[in-house]
């Protein structure tokens, strides 16, 4: 008797937690409805995707399909929350509640939601180009220098606005080429809010519970205090070492390089711009203006204290300004030639990943629902 008692009990307690999470969602729904995106029905939802027909992509939350609004026929992409997912719901707040009251070239669009007992979706503009890093990844070419200094100029005014424009700053927490969408002519969107945070403009600490970002682009300051305080700077960092995947074409740590001195492109690229300062350039091949500049505002962003960093204001700048006035700045701790290159930013990674899954655990913070999440 007893094991059919402890069946109903586990049951019961799982329902009455879902019914906690449905009822918060639904009560935010109802004060957002009357200011933010337009709510769907499901229903509402299989008509948009032809029955989900057109996937455009597949993440560890769900899928995004392809669909058209009625009428005017606009494309929009609709990421489908998965049932069997861990979420409790303050993802879906937290991606609603960010970015849908947000209007900007640079950022996405929200246009609508779902949400019906677990059964969740996020309705957003179409981006015909998809995410970035297919273009600067790819073997061939596809920007001139001109194209790729735009498209780091949108990124950067995307990311000034949720820093200075929104009526609190929004922080990013996670900047990364394949969270950069682009639209028919090629004008990139900041994307995927799922690990964004609100905070007042005259709160500059941010608890450290709330670092979450991705390996590679996450700031020093996420993983040690002693390099400063979590705040936007933290965004600057990730956008320094997007800057210098854009210039470089390549992933910043690459451990298929031939050797050492190949596997960590800012430290071989800090290389360079200091020897062409020193005058020394045997064995250095030309850099156009444009990369050199998009190199140097990269190192500047990617200084390991979060007080040695422009703001992004200061950022764009710099990339409207040109080349001419552009020094290369101190070397980061990681470019230190005792170090083996491509080693440090392992270590610290693997340090990042123990981190981010000892929060994983803390049942007071979210973890991202779009982390992993984009269509291509």
């Amino acid at each position: 008797m007893l094991a059919p008692l402890v069946v109903f009990i586990f049951l019961a307690h799982k329902y009455w937690k879902t019914r906690i999470t449905i009822d918060a969602v639904e009560k935010f729904l109802q004060m957002q409805q009357m200011i933010g995106p337009m709510r769907y029905a499901y229903t509402d939802i299989i008509a948009i995707t032809s029955h989900f027909r057109d996937k455009l992509g597949q993440g560890g939350y769900g899928s995004v399909y392809k669909g058209v609004l009625l009428p005017g026929n606009v494309h929009v992409a609709i990421k489908m929350l998965s049932g069997n997912s861990n979420c409790n719901g303050d993802e879906f707040i937290s991606e609603v509640s960010t970015i849908g009251r947000i209007h900007h070239i640079n950022v996405v669009r929200l246009v609508g939601f779902c949400s019906e007992e677990m059964r969740r979706a996020l309705v957003y503009e179409y981006m015909p180009r998809g995410s970035l890093d297919k273009y600067i990844f790819s073997l061939e070419k596809c920007f001139s220098w001109d194209k790729l200094n735009e498209i780091a100029l949108g990124i950067a005014r995307g990311i000034n606005y949720l820093h200075q424009g929104c009526e609190m700053q929004i922080l990013h927490f996670d900047i990364k080429p394949h969270n950069i969408l682009l639209d028919d002519n090629f004008v990139p969107k900041v994307a995927d809010f799922g690990l964004a945070k609100l905070y007042p403009r005259d709160k500059s600490f941010v608890p450290v519970s709330a670092a979450r970002g991705t390996v590679g682009y996450i700031a020093p300051e996420m993983i040690s205090r002693s390099f400063g305080t979590i705040s936007s700077k933290s965004d600057v960092y990730s956008f320094g070492m997007l800057l210098l995947e854009m210039a470089g074409g390549r992933r910043n740590a690459d451990p298929n390089a031939a050797n050492s001195s190949q596997a960590y492109y800012p430290s071989r690229v800090y290389k360079q711009l200091t020897r062409r300062e020193t005058c020394e350039i045997s064995d250095i091949v030309d850099m156009h203006e444009l990369e050199k500049e998009l190199c140097v505002v990269g190192l500047r962003c990617i200084q390991m204290r979060s007080s040695d960093r422009p703001t992004m204001s200061e950022v764009i700048e710099m990339l409207e300004g040109g080349s001419d006035d552009l020094q290369v700045p101190p070397k980061p701790f990681f470019c230190d030639d005792e170090q083996p290159l491509g080693v440090e930013p392992y270590h610290l990674s693997s340090d990042l990943t123990a981190i981010s899954e000892a929060e994983e655990d803390d049942d007071d913070e979210s973890i991202s629902l779009f982390q992993s999440f984009s269509y291509q």
